[in-house]
């Protein structure tokens, strides 16, 4: 049977989880207000977006850290379930727009008549539900497969993908392609039916963020602990030895990818509602390269230091901006410099040499 912590990993589990589905909602709901200890709907909001991009940053470690595929496009797949839930709040709108039409503002701007074939049946929750998973998903596979099938690895492999994000960019970013172009999807109401800025929404909103980064973690954790994990390391390390045994890699690399994917997808589906926008800037490549330093910076193929990478940068990304907002891309620059420099195996890697009593091995 498949061990996935040991006694202390599932105690340093069972804290955060009820940190993050006990704790932060007492803070934020019951709590008074003008105590030191209340938790205000930003932080609520702040802290929801940071769970979303670990989520990603877990799915991004599943194909780098695990397999050794490195991707410089998970920020379309993050994007693509972003606008799959995005269409439906948009539709959850109703005559509430500035123009009070059943189409959304800017379809009215545009002179639409009536919504385009993909937008059909968008106005169900479950319909959506199913396209953050799909869309995705299945964009993946097909990718997969033809590149897979053609041996396309290492930075061919992350070049294509990169490719395939600013393509997608580029069609988003078009007016006739209905997904509001250079502002995208915004102004959301409700979401099944409840408004969405109340504190109470916006707390259940990072509590299913919470709960979905945990079974995700719990998930990765399994896959790699099994057969199927020591697979995948063996293709990262020595792909040619591996078929050689018998293995058709192709499958294997194409599983983790797809599921990769569809973890990203999720993840975005749960990013929209909590930040209140989704627009055609999620896919751009500087957001795929930036997931991938999230992984690089807390360690990967380590699974929990993808989530501290993702918590730490961003959390420095969010402090700098506000305390130095014209340098603070330089602080962000240095870190990563000094990260790779002094720290090659990522924080986690060098917390294990240290624990092992050796120092951390320059780049």
């Amino acid at each position: 049977m498949t061990r996935l912590f040991s006694a202390r990993g599932w105690i340093a589990l069972a804290a955060f989880a009820a940190a993050l589905l006990l704790v932060v909602p007492v803070l934020a709901l019951v709590v008074p207000q003008g105590s030191a200890l209340h938790l205000s709907q930003y932080w609520v909001g702040l802290c929801g977006k940071f769970l979303c991009y670990a989520i990603v940053a877990l799915a991004m470690d599943l194909v780098w850290g695990y397999a050794g595929i490195l991707s410089l496009g998970h920020g379309l797949f993050f994007a693509l379930g972003g606008y799959a839930m995005g269409m439906y709040l948009m539709r959850q709108i109703g005559l509430d727009g500035v123009y009070h039409s059943p189409l959304p503002d800017f379809m009215v701007f545009l002179d639409w008549k009536a919504y385009p074939w993909y937008w059909s049946f968008t106005e169900h929750f479950w319909y959506c539900a199913a396209l953050v998973v799909l869309v995705p998903g299945l964009l993946a596979y097909v990718f997969g497969w033809f590149a897979f099938r053609s041996r396309i690895k290492g930075v061919y492999f992350a070049i294509i993908t990169q490719a395939l994000t600013y393509a997608a960019l580029l069609l988003f970013f078009r007016n006739d392609t209905g997904f509001g172009g250079n502002n995208g999807f915004t102004d959301f109401k409700r979401i099944l039916g409840i408004p969405i800025a109340t504190p109470q929404m916006r707390v259940v909103l990072f509590m299913l963020s919470a709960g979905a980064l945990i079974g995700s973690l719990l998930l990765a954790r399994w896959l790699v602990s099994s057969k199927f994990g020591r697979v995948l390391a063996a293709i990262r390390d020595a792909e040619p030895r591996v078929m050689f045994c018998g293995y058709n890699t192709e499958h294997y690399k194409l599983f983790v990818w797809t599921l990769s994917a569809v973890l990203c997808g999720i993840a975005g589906a749960l990013y929209v509602p909590q930040v209140g926008i989704i627009n055609p800037s999620e896919m751009s490549p500087a957001n795929s390269i930036e997931i991938a330093i999230w992984v690089a910076v807390g360690g990967r193929g380590t699974l929990v230091g993808a989530l501290l990478g993702a918590f730490a940068v961003n959390g420095a990304k969010s402090f700098f901006t506000q305390a130095f907002p014209e340098i603070w891309l330089y602080f962000l620059g240095l870190l990563f410099v000094l990260v790779t420099l002094f720290l090659p195996q990522g924080v986690v890697g060098a917390l294990r040499l240290l624990r092992r009593g050796k120092p951390a091995p320059a780049a």
